[in-house]
């Protein structure tokens, strides 16, 4: 059942992520750090994120997915598979 995380910003958001359709791999958050907005939202480490502020997360490049979260404005919306 999908999750869905919704962190205040500004960027940054305290998680990095791995995979994309230039990996063959689903994108995933591969890293929260300590006291970051990422873990203040409870995302955690192997969720599989589906989309990104509403916009499925399934055909990004690794880049592609960076750049939605790194341009999130005032918030970010992540539905993450657990």
């Amino acid at each position: 059942m999908p999750v869905t995380v919704t962190l205040a910003g500004p960027a940054p958001w305290g998680f990095r992520i791995t995979g994309g359709r230039d990996f063959g791999k689903p994108i995933t958050v591969s890293k929260v750090m300590e006291h970051g907005k990422a873990a203040a939202g409870d995302l955690r480490p192997g969720d599989v994120i589906v989309a990104i502020n509403g916009e499925s997360a399934a055909e990004m490049l690794n880049v592609e997915a960076q750049n939605k979260i790194k341009q999130s404005p005032g918030r970010l919306q992540l539905q993450v598979q657990r």
